[in-house]
């Protein structure tokens, strides 16, 4: 089959991108989880009487408890499907990939299948976000002085 004609057989099949819509729902769902730590950060300063530093990571804790249990019962991945980038961008993301990751290799055992692959998606997210902040805390010291 010739090349040109093979290559209008896949544009005809291939599914279309709706970036716009797609776009627009990943900003509303990522604004609605905003939303929802900032909830949590009020609900946690009020009834423990504690700091809004404070309570910012007992409200991380919680979104990492929540993407990790929905992810294990299967529901995150159907979300994901529908919010796009909206669940995938804040800390329910990253935890979205350690629990799927853990969850895949779970009857290698402990060991050899969780421990060893729960940071398989992960470890680039962990190992990036290290260089970015020794790079830029290095620029800070450069420009604004030590």
């Amino acid at each position: 089959m010739e090349t040109k004609k093979y290559e209008k057989i896949i544009e005809k099949h291939k599914p279309k991108e709706t970036r716009v819509k797609n776009g627009i729902i990943a900003f509303v769902i990522g604004g609605l989880i905003g939303v929802l730590g900032q909830l949590l950060i009020d609900l946690y300063s009020y009834w423990f009487d504690i700091s809004t530093k404070d309570a910012s990571i007992f409200m991380i804790v919680t979104l990492i408890f929540i993407a990790s249990l929905f992810t294990a019962l299967g529901f995150f991945d159907k979300w994901v499907t529908f919010a796009k980038c909206g669940l995938l961008i804040p800390i329910t993301g990253f935890a979205h990939s350690m629990t799927s990751a853990g969850m895949e290799y779970k009857k290698e055992g402990p060991i050899y299948g969780i421990g060893t692959n729960i940071f398989k998606l992960a470890g680039s997210v962990i190992l990036y976000g290290v260089v970015a902040a020794w790079f830029f805390g290095m620029l800070r010291l450069l420009i604004m002085g030590g």
